[in-house]
């Protein structure tokens, strides 16, 4: 595809708020630059720009956040998170860009749903920290959907979340495990193809938005209110899952 004037505005925009999602509010809402990109691009295009530019961010974010993580539920997601990047490996070998543009067009409104469920008291955090397994579990569904999106935030954030974990806490072990996954994530994407001439052309250009949008998001996690910051979040996420969900059956 071309890259226009808007293209790249729209994906400077796009990197920025990944930036500031990672650096402040942890990884959840992160992915929803990859859904916009993929609204004007190939999904494995979208999904290859945006690794590089994820790693990058994790390594700005870490040394702020250095040790502050919880090391038993991070190792738990971490270790799960290995398998389920193999089974999303497996996925893209046999899917078309249609069957990716509904996966994340999909996962984005699942993630909406389930943040406004939980706002709501549909869904109750457990007042206890759920069980290894429970831990295991989450971590190989964070690595699928981090694999095949970049959306494994929800379902790490289901686990930590269920130990009360603090917002410091639970920011620092997201910045951690995703570091890690998306490390892990990077081999199978060269292998695959998905890392091109073009999209890495385009992470040099993208570069400077996605370390100003980590330095703003460490800013803005300890100023910001996190319901505006989210309020925004679940409209971008409404709007791009159901255009992606549309182009994938149209």
């Amino acid at each position: 595809m071309e890259w226009d004037v808007q293209v790249f505005a729209l994906a400077a925009v796009a990197v920025a708020f990944a930036g500031v999602s990672k650096g402040g509010f942890g990884s959840g809402a992160a992915f929803a630059s990859a859904a916009i990109l993929a609204l004007v691009m190939p999904p494995g295009q979208a999904l290859g720009i945006m690794l590089p530019l994820l790693m990058l961010i994790d390594l700005a974010t870490l040394r702020p956040y250095w040790r502050r993580w919880d090391w038993a539920a991070g190792r738990l997601l971490i270790l799960g998170a290995l398998p389920g990047v193999a089974l999303g490996v497996g996925l893209w070998q046999v899917a078309n860009d249609d069957v990716i543009r509904f996966l994340i067009g999909a996962i984005a409104l699942a993630f909406v749903a389930w943040r406004l469920a939980e706002a709501r008291g549909l869904i109750r955090p457990a007042l206890r920290r759920l069980g290894p397994g429970w831990g295991l579990a989450a971590g190989l569904t964070a690595g699928f959907t981090s694999f095949v999106s970049h959306a494994g935030g929800p379902p790490a954030a289901v686990y930590l979340l269920s130990g009360q974990t603090d917002k410091t806490t639970f920011q620092a072990t997201t910045v951690l495990v995703f570091w890690i996954i998306n490390i892990a994530k990077a081999v199978p994407y060269g292998v695959l193809g998905i890392f091109t001439a073009e999209t890495l052309a385009a992470n040099v250009v993208l570069a400077p938005f996605a370390l100003f949008g980590a330095w703003a998001g460490v800013k803005a996690h300890f100023l910001v209110p996190e319901r505006t910051f989210f309020l925004l979040t679940y409209l971008l996420l409404s709007i791009t899952g159901a255009k992606l969900i549309w182009d994938a059956l149209a």
